[in-house]
């Protein structure tokens, strides 16, 4: 009989009832409040259309803003330089990049908090395709959870309480 390998864990995230930026993420047995795009989900994502795709992401790292959190996964320190390009003619899309940079991209270096720890996962990054989208990550949520531009957040305690249980590999599951 052959011994079967333990399933990699997965991280679920479900539409909630109400809003369409609401969601509800659940890890094994554990289940938190989420925000998810501002316009809901989609099986097409768009490059700013405010969605989080249905799909299956792996995490892949991140970037965080303060003391190094335990984690399996690799976290770079954020610096004011360091930025995300999400201008689709740009080689660059969907990549890191070294700021001042010409094209179109996100600072990751923010005043409000939320990308203070910053998941990358892989939507669009292993197989890119122009305007399918840019810098969908798992980060923190707002304080009144607030719909994002197509990343799927969490409140900052729920995030310490994941974070120890992750690792690169690990699947984000979105479902319609």
């Amino acid at each position: 009989m052959k011994k079967r390998r333990n399933a990699s864990p997965v991280i679920t995230v479900r539409a909630a009832p109400g809003a369409p930026h609401r969601a509800i993420l659940t890890f094994g047995p554990l289940v938190f409040r989420a925000a998810i795009g501002r316009s809901g989900l989609t099986a097409r994502k768009r490059e700013g259309d405010g969605r989080t795709p249905i799909a299956t992401m792996k995490l892949l790292g991140g970037y965080h803003a303060g003391t190094v959190p335990a984690s399996a996964l690799r976290l770079v320190r954020t610096r004011a330089d360091t930025g995300w390009c999400d201008q689709p003619a740009s080689p660059a899309y969907n990549r890191p990049v070294r700021l001042p940079f010409r094209a179109s991209h996100e600072r990751l270096m923010r005043d409000d908090g939320i990308y203070d720890l910053v998941i990358v996962i892989d939507w669009n990054i292993t197989s890119r395709s122009r305007n399918r989208g840019s810098a969908v990550f798992f980060h923190l949520a707002r304080p009144d959870f607030s719909g994002t531009a197509g990343c799927i957040a969490i409140a900052p305690a729920a995030m310490r309480v994941l974070l120890p249980h992750l690792r690169t590999g690990v699947r984000l599951v979105v479902r319609g």
